[in-house]
Order: structure tokens, then sequence, then C-alpha cells
């Protein structure tokens, strides 16, 4: 089992950046896959980032060239850099984790404004 607990959120205008943080209470470095996710109003949460234990990553057509994800096993965490960000970024922010069942943060909120 792992608790996930993300940070860094915020209300930031069009343009700007941000750097998300998902705290595990364990080691990382068996989890096969750890992830963002996103939940906007009205709308089903949807993929944002991915990374393996290998360090492949996988974005969402929407985020690709703006977002980064990467995880430091040795802090047990993973991060989103958000770049250039946009009104449609709005959204509340999960971290998932992959082992054997998924595991959810509680989420961060992301408020782009212009």
């Amino acid at each position: 089992q792992v608790q996930l607990v993300e940070s860094g959120g915020g209300l930031v205008q069009t343009g700007g950046s941000l750097r998300l943080s998902c705290a595990a209470s364990r080691s990382i470095f068996s989890i096969n896959a750890m992830g963002w996710y996103r939940q906007a109003p009205g709308k089903q949460r949807e993929l944002v980032a991915d990374i393996t234990s290998g360090g492949r990553t996988n974005y969402a057509d929407s985020v690709k060239g703006r977002f980064t994800i990467s995880r430091d096993n040795a802090k047990n965490t993973v991060y989103l850099q958000m770049n250039s960000l946009k009104l449609e970024d709005t959204a509340v922010y999960y971290c998932r984790a992959e082992e054997l069942r998924a595991y959810w943060g509680q989420g961060t909120q992301v408020t782009v404004s212009s």
C-alpha cells in the first residue's frame, strides 16, 4: 500500500508556470508507473502524463511540449512541471501510482486565470 500527497497547486495567470509534487509514503523504486491525471468541472478525469519505473514518459497531446513529468526515487516523489499554462489547464490534478492496483492522492487545485 502507498499513500500519495500532492502539493504545488494554486492560482496562476495564463502563460505562467507551476510545479506539482507527489510525495509517496514509501519507496517508489519498484512502482511500475506513476502519473498525473486531472479533472475539470463537468468533465471526466483524464491522463496528463505518466512515467514508468524505467523512466519512459507519456503525455496527453494537449500538454506535449509544455508539461514535463519526472520522478526522484531517492525522494519518493514525482513532479509535474507545467509551463505556458492555459485557461483549459484549470482542473484538480491527481497523482496516481500503479502497483497491482491503482492508488490515488487527494488532488490539488490548479486554476489558470486570464
